[in-house]
């Protein structure tokens, strides 16, 4: 959601005048015009996270995607193995003092800043001002663009039944005193909603969205339990509406830190009782999970996902969370005999422990391979039982 606009704007409008020149970016929102056909040689991109306006211009050449943990970003450019050479950033307005802030998204461009040679901010009125490792002092940008703009903002939609019934199911395995994590999404914000009866909840988490405000506002998230950063929300970037920009601006209760320190797993298992909810693609019968691609198509990025899959596992009283339907919009089983044709595992089957569906909760941690199949099928959708189980019992090694 800080996404500098107005520069990215200025820098494709001079596109005829640059040669061969690298963007590098995780999700960018809105339109993304240095992707353009007609900029094939002015621009090259490598994506660490493909977002959806940027998937049909993937070709692995032009357009292509580096997949690195999100925790690992911040060293590929500290140890200039990818070096940085230009930073386009978007701030806060200076304080008295002269300090901006990098707002919502504090996370790998943190490090950026840390390796560039030149740093053009964009500064927006709009953006607010977040404590935490995101203030830039004016000495340490070389050119400011003034703009005055809204941020992007995260439209929503009411939850399905099929999300509310694995929001609930999440909701199930998540105890008081427990730390979360939780991505964007549906299926989150219907594990969230479901979590107003608990008590004494903390957030570490690369990101949070509109869906924990209620939890802050009920009291049910004080964050009193969690061992790192007691007393405060934790993030790397935040993405929803307004509201939630407000409530962020200048306000000491929330942290927006290097994702290199908060997805750091160490750091991460520290905490009590974390609770890591992802999402996935698919999950074959083994438990191996992909959640970056449809078979060969990549649709977004390794992320966080392994960063807080481990974490939570080594955290006291942890619990690793993967939550999906059991069926994709056309029908199609989510939970597969073996993964399709191309497609990337994120989350190897040694790490995973829980997986959810709308038909129940799986414990796949301690299990064989016989024993996770039987219990991945349990959870399926009911039509799709009796041919995984067929599938399953196809597979088997035979003497």
């Amino acid at each position: 959601m800080a996404t500098p606009h107005a520069l990215l704007a200025a820098l494709v409008a001079q596109a005829d005048r640059l040669r061969d020149v690298e963007l590098m970016h995780l999700h960018v929102s809105g339109d993304a015009p240095h992707a353009a056909a007609q900029h094939a040689e002015s621009f090259r991109i490598a994506n660490l996270f493909v977002g959806e306006n940027m998937r049909g211009a993937l070709d692995y050449e032009r357009v292509d995607y580096l997949p690195c943990f999100l925790s690992e970003i911040p060293q590929l450019f500290r140890s200039r193995r990818r070096p940085i050479d230009v930073a386009l950033i978007h701030v806060s307005p200076p304080n008295a003092h002269g300090f901006c802030t990098l707002g919502v998204s504090v996370d790998i461009v943190r490090a950026a800043l840390d390796v560039a040679e030149v740093v053009v901010a964009q500064v927006n009125p709009q953006m607010p001002r977040v404590h935490g490792d995101g203030f830039v002092h004016l000495r340490d940008i070389d050119h400011l663009v003034y703009v005055d703009e809204p941020l992007p903002e995260l439209g929503s939609r009411e939850l399905t039944d099929t999300e509310r019934a694995i929001g609930a199911h999440v909701a199930s395995l998540v105890e008081d005193g427990a730390t979360l994590q939780m991505g964007i999404g549906a299926i989150p914000d219907a594990s969230l909603l479901a979590l107003q009866g608990h008590r004494h909840l903390g957030i570490h988490s690369e990101m949070w969205a509109d869906g924990v405000l209620p939890l802050i506002e009920c009291g049910a998230v004080d964050n009193s339990r969690k061992s790192v950063h007691a007393g405060k929300t934790v993030s790397g970037f935040v993405m929803g509406s307004r509201k939630l920009y407000d409530f962020i601006d200048d306000n000491p209760s929330v942290v927006q830190l290097d994702i290199g320190y908060v997805n750091n797993v160490t750091v991460i298992a520290r905490n009590p009782r974390v609770t890591a909810i992802n999402s996935a693609v698919e999950v074959d019968l083994t438990g191996q999970v992909c959640a970056d691609s449809i078979g060969e198509r990549i649709i977004s990025g390794v992320g966080g996902q392994m960063d807080f899959i481990r974490g939570a596992s080594l955290s006291p009283g942890g619990k690793p969370i993967i939550a999906l339907p059991s069926r994709t919009n056309r029908g199609k089983s989510r939970i597969v005999p073996q993964l399709a044709s191309g497609a990337g595992v994120v989350t190897t089957r040694a790490h995973v422990h829980f997986v959810v569906t709308e038909y129940g909760v799986a414990d796949l941690y301690g299990r064989t391979l016989g024993e996770r199949a039987r219990a991945l099928i349990g959870i399926a959708h009911p039509d799709d039982r009796e041919a995984l189980s067929a599938a399953w019992h196809a597979r088997r090694p035979r003497g």
